[in-house]
C-alpha cells in the first residue's frame, strides 16, 4: 500500500466513519426485530390454517419480505461487527501489517466492486418496478417494489460501510486508532475463549469430596 495519508486528513474522515457505523448499527438493530415478526407471522399463519382451514399468500410473502429485510439491512452491521464469514488459514499466520494490507486489498478489489456494481444495478431494478406498481402474481399477494427497494437500500448501506471500514483500516495502519477486532477470525476467538475458561477453572479453589 505504501502511502499513509496525513494525520489531519485522516482525522477529518474518522467522524464520517463513526457516523456511518452509528447509522448501520441503528438500522441493523431495528431490522433484526424482523426475525421475531417473521416467526410470529409464520406461527399465526400456521395456526389459522390448521384451525380455520384458511390462509393467505400475503402472509406467506410477508415472511420472505421480512427475511429479505434482515438479510439486506443487517449485512452492513455484520461487516461492522466483523461477524461475516471469512477464511483465516493464511491471514492468521501473517504479521499485523500484512493482515491490514490484505484487508485493504480485499476492501478495494473485492468488496467495493461488488457493492458498487450491485448498488448501481439495483436502482433501475427497483425504479421500473415502482413506476409500474409491480405486485405479486399470486392471488392476494403483496406489492413487489418494496422488496426490490430493500435490495437497493441494503447494497447502498453496504457501500457506505465499505467506506467506513477502509477509513478505519488506513487509520489503524497510521496509528491513529486501535484495531477493535485485532483477534484474527472466529478460530482464534474460540481458542482465546478456551484459554479464558481454563484460566478461570484453575483459579477456582479445589473442591473437597466426601470419601
Amino acid at each position: 500500500f505504501g502511502f499513509v495519508p496525513e494525520e489531519t486528513w485522516m482525522a477529518g474522515l474518522l467522524p464520517l466513519s463513526r457516523g456511518i457505523d452509528a447509522l448501520n448499527t441503528w438500522i441493523g438493530r431495528w431490522a433484526a426485530w424482523a426475525i421475531l415478526a417473521a416467526i410470529l407471522i409464520s406461527a399465526a399463519n400456521a395456526i389459522i390454517r390448521k384451525v380455520f382451514g384458511v390462509s393467505s399468500n400475503a402472509w406467506l410473502e410477508a415472511q420472505w419480505y421480512l427475511f429479505g429485510a434482515v438479510f439486506m439491512l443487517c449485512a452492513p452491521w455484520t461487516l461492522l461487527m466483523n461477524e461475516h464469514i471469512r477464511i483465516d488459514i493464511v491471514s492468521s499466520r501473517l504479521s499485523e501489517r500484512a493482515r491490514n494490507l490484505v484487508e485493504i486489498f480485499g476492501l478495494l478489489f473485492f468488496l467495493f466492486p461488488f457493492a458498487a456494481v450491485l448498488t448501481y444495478l439495483s436502482w433501475p431494478f427497483f425504479y421500473s418496478s415502482y413506476l409500474s406498481g409491480e405486485s405479486s402474481s399470486s392471488p392476494g399477494g403483496l406489492l413487489i417494489w418494496p422488496a426490490k427497494a430493500l435490495i437497493l437500500v441494503g447494497f447502498a448501506l453496504l457501500l457506505l460501510q465499505w467506506l467506513s471500514e477502509l477509513i478505519k483500516r488506513v487509520a489503524i495502519m497510521a496509528g491513529l486508532i486501535e484495531d477493535e477486532h485485532a483477534m484474527v477470525g472466529h478460530h482464534a476467538a474460540a481458542e482465546a475463549e478456551v484459554e479464558r475458561l481454563l484460566a478461570d477453572d484453575q483459579s477456582k479453589p479445589a473442591s473437597t469430596t466426601d470419601r
